[in-house]
């Protein structure tokens, strides 16, 4: 009689350990984890000393990491206020950018994935932004157009902002990074 109880502990803790691993590998870039405001990055996921958490991400994802020498990814998938990003929204990013040799900025659905739109934009480069006066990038993300900066979300209810600075002088102490270095995030309008 005491082998089922036994049986049963050892089927829930195989459970948890494989959901856990799961999560943890499908979920989660790593433990290397950097927060600027509503930006998340993980600069030594293409290193050597990237965790295995985020070797595992990368294995499975595919995805070709950014050495750290060479630039750094940055994701956004909430706005400035905690809200998740939403395609059907209109999203502004304002603000100035970080010192940085060339830098893009791209709309992904919530796997990540560009998003089909007629105007074939998924984003912009330093090169081709309209900045203000004062130097600082503005641009719009909604379903509808918008004169200036305007990239479309082809209204999907989950997207996010990939910003991709490469070349660029930064060193990261701990884990927080002062929100300011990067655009704000605000939600304005949604239907």
């Amino acid at each position: 009689m005491r082998a089922l109880p036994l049986a049963m502990t050892f089927l829930a803790a195989t459970a948890i350990g494989l959901g856990a691993t799961w999560l943890a590998v499908t979920k989660s870039r790593g433990m290397d984890l950097v927060r600027a405001g509503a930006w998340e990055g993980w600069p030594r996921s293409g290193t050597t000393q990237a965790d295995p958490y985020a070797r595992a991400f990368i294995s499975r994802s595919g995805e070709l990491p950014l050495e750290l020498a060479d630039g750094l990814l940055f994701l956004a998938r909430e706005d400035s206020s905690g809200h998740p990003l939403d395609g059907r929204c209109d999203i502004r990013i304002v603000g100035r950018l970080p010192q940085a040799r060339l830098w893009t900025l791209s709309v992904t659905d919530g796997k990540g994935n560009l998003i089909d739109n007629e105007a074939q934009r998924h984003g912009f480069t330093s090169s081709e932004p309209v900045y203000t006066s004062a130097g600082d990038v503005n641009v719009v993300l909604s379903p509808r157009a918008h004169a200036g900066n305007w990239v479309p979300t082809g209204a999907r209810s989950r997207v996010q902002v990939a910003l991709r600075l490469y070349d660029a002088p930064f060193s990261f102490a701990s884990g927080v990074v002062d929100g300011s270095i990067l655009p704000r995030i605000t939600t304005e309008r949604c239907p």
